[in-house]
């Protein structure tokens, strides 16, 4: 008889057909029995979904999560949010070959603390306890775990570079033909063990942490096409996966690197996942080219197997001072978050040099006046970087002024602006405000003055937040919809402090849900189905017989929550930092991972982290998985006829 049955929920099983109202049995870890007024025993948990939603478990297919699950295995964020299958390893980086330090080396500090905005001191606790120096001492790591949702690893080319280099050597020299052939043969090792593909990265403003390396960037972008074109016809030839990211100032080099999908110039397609189709403020046509290049890699001429992905939601981030995930694509905020988080004095000494002064001054102001080529790019919403750099679109989250909290920029600059032309009379909110009024130059040049100032007198206690991409609901919702892209980048366990995106795979459902059960249907289908097929995995579908991973939504919960305003900046004991969260209240009533129920009305069950749930998935072609998928358990069956 069945260990749980879910009643009368509306069933949608990640293929994309239609759903319909029916039980689901759960035994021994897997589906057992799909029907109406299905027979239970007097052990069985029957749990009723009248008016639920019942769907596989979701698929984060862009994590950063390769370090919370050495600090916290079970990813209690993750679970809670419907999510029971992770990709790791993303952009070239994770610990898959151990923490690498040699000769004072330190690659996980450094390859993780500014591309994902990682604490050190989190990122050093990591590193002292990857004690493994191979890729299958890894997956053997992972398999000791007490996962909370299933973890399909990636091979990382930043940590490969550094496995068969040296961190130092990596980004200064070209690899010899020796070790050219020891990384194919490493990425080689990793496939016929079962990692899904291999991940690289090209955005130019990912750069290491550590001195000396401040100025020069991850491991991944000093490889040439030829060694590209090498490890990826590894992946190609057992049909797996690379991940990767656009050298966006480059879209000569973006085009020839992305050709290597096509199986017609390359014999076999390549399948691709790259990073991302994001609708940008700044430049309304990128996500279009992004669409266009998709369309022409995936046309009958050069028959390759590409897709973007897509963030399922508003691109809101925080950030501190100048420090935040973008921050590093300009030069002049580059320069200040090369410094470490508590080096206020080494900020000050920038933000009051001169020429840097001049540089700021001008990156800022570009644009903004006059009739120039770059005013009508910045009129048209065709510029070149990513920040808006309007105090219109920044938000004040916290700041040592409080009745700023919760107003753009804009307002308190406009204030000053009148509180200096009428000689204090007017303008300040109250003294306290008047009292840092007068601390301003005056008169105050400009917005770029004014911000300057900000920077000089409160360094990172100014904490603000902007939406740089996605601000437009009807382009995102085609974008998800689009048939050249996958949902995903929602970079789950990276910018800690900054984004928070875990949430992604709901706000898909919340897109989709007005226009009914079909578009539902369809939604589910690419947050589940879809990407487990694109790589190859064993999961995202419900069917008899599949490892019971699945979540039970309450759609009126989906329809009352607002993601805008969910959000929360909490402590997390896990990293012994703050952490930006968004928790949707009510909307994930319960989640099953292998036939254990994990998340049930708001609480984690009482053995969550205490034992293993989920496990590693290999690529399905791998015999471990093959094993597990046609081990069809004799109570499976038995359960089958016994309760239809």
């Amino acid at each position: 008889m069945p260990d749980t049955i879910y009643r009368n929920a509306l069933f949608f099983d990640g293929t994309g057909a239609s759903p319909t109202r029916t039980d689901i049995a759960v035994s021994a870890g897997r589906i057992s029995a799909i029907g109406h007024l299905l027979v239970a025993s007097s052990h069985t948990t029957e749990i009723d979904c009248d008016g639920m939603w019942l769907m596989p478990g979701l698929l984060d297919i862009h994590t950063h999560l390769d370090l919370e699950l050495e600090l916290d295995p079970a990813l209690p964020e993750v679970v809670r949010h419907g999510t029971t299958t992770v990709v790791i390893g993303n952009c070239s980086i994770g610990v898959t070959y151990g923490n690498q330090r040699r000769e004072g080396e330190d690659p996980i500090v450094d390859c993780f603390a500014r591309v994902e905005n990682m604490p050190k001191s989190v990122l050093a606790r990591v590193a002292d306890a990857c004690d493994w120096t191979d890729s299958q001492s890894y997956l053997d790591h992972l398999s000791a775990l007490k996962l909370g949702p299933n973890v399909v690893p990636l091979i990382p080319h930043s940590m490969l570079r550094i496995e068969v280099m040296g961190l130092h050597d990596s980004i200064s020299r070209r690899p010899t033909r020796r070790e050219r052939a020891r990384m194919e043969r490493l990425v080689d090792a990793g496939m016929a063990q079962g990692y899904a593909g291999f991940s690289t990265d090209a955005l130019p403003f990912h750069f290491l942490a550590n001195d000396p390396h401040k100025k020069r960037k991850i491991p991944t972008q000093y490889a040439s096409f030829h060694e590209l074109r090498q490890l990826t016809g590894v992946v190609r030839r057992y049909g797996r996966v690379w991940q990767a990211t656009p050298p966006k100032d480059d879209i000569v080099d973006a085009v020839r690197s992305f050709l290597l999908t096509s199986g017609r110039l390359f014999g076999r397609p390549l399948k691709t996942t790259v990073l991302a189709a994001i609708d940008l403020q700044t430049n309304r046509a990128a996500v279009s080219m992004c669409l266009m290049l998709s369309a022409m890699l995936n046309s009958r001429l050069l028959g390759g197997m590409f897709r973007f992905q897509v963030l399922a939601a508003s691109f809101r981030i925080w950030s501190d001072g100048a420090i935040n995930p973008i921050a590093d694509e300009i030069p002049q905020l580059r320069a200040l978050n090369e410094l470490e988080l508590d080096d206020r004095a080494g900020r000050a000494r920038i933000l009051n040099d001169p020429e840097w002064i001049a540089g700021f001054r001008e990156m800022w102001l570009k644009g903004k006046s006059g009739w120039t080529f770059d005013r009508l790019r910045r009129l048209m919403r065709q510029e070149e970087t990513v920040l808006t750099r309007s105090l219109a679109d920044m938000k004040v989250a916290e700041c040592p002024l409080a009745n700023w909290q919760g107003e753009t920029l804009l307002a308190p600059y406009n204030r000053l602006l009148r509180w200096q032309h009428t000689k204090g009379r007017q303008g300040a909110a109250n003294t306290a405000e008047a009292a840092f009024f007068a601390t301003f130059p005056d008169p105050v040049r400009d917005d770029a003055t004014f911000l300057l100032h900000l920077l000089r007198q409160w360094d990172t206690d100014l904490r603000w937040e902007t939406t740089f991409a996605n601000r437009d609901p009807t382009r995102l919702k085609k974008l998800l919809f689009n048939s050249q892209t996958l949902p995903g980048f929602n970079d789950s366990g990276a910018h800690l402090a900054n984004i928070a995106f875990y949430d992604g795979n709901l706000r898909f459902l919340k897109i989709a849900e007005p226009d009914g059960p079909e578009k539902v249907a369809l939604a589910i289908h690419r947050l589940t189905g879809l990407p487990a097929d694109f790589f190859n995995l064993n999961a995202g579908r419900l069917r008899v017989g599949a490892q019971a991973d699945l979540c039970v939504i309450d759609p009126e919960a989906l329809r009352r929550w607002n993601p805008e305003a969910s959000y929360e900046f909490v402590h997390r004991s896990e990293f012994g930092c703050r952490q930006v969260i968004n928790r949707p209240p009510g909307v994930v009533r319960h989640v099953m991972i292998a036939g254990q129920r994990v998340w049930t009305e708001g609480r984690y069950a009482p053995d969550f982290g205490a034992s293993a749930h989920g496990r590693v998935i290999r690529a399905s072609d791998h015999p471990l998985e093959h094993e597990q998928a046609c081990a069809l358990d004799e109570r499976v069956v038995h359960d089958r006829a016994a309760i239809t």
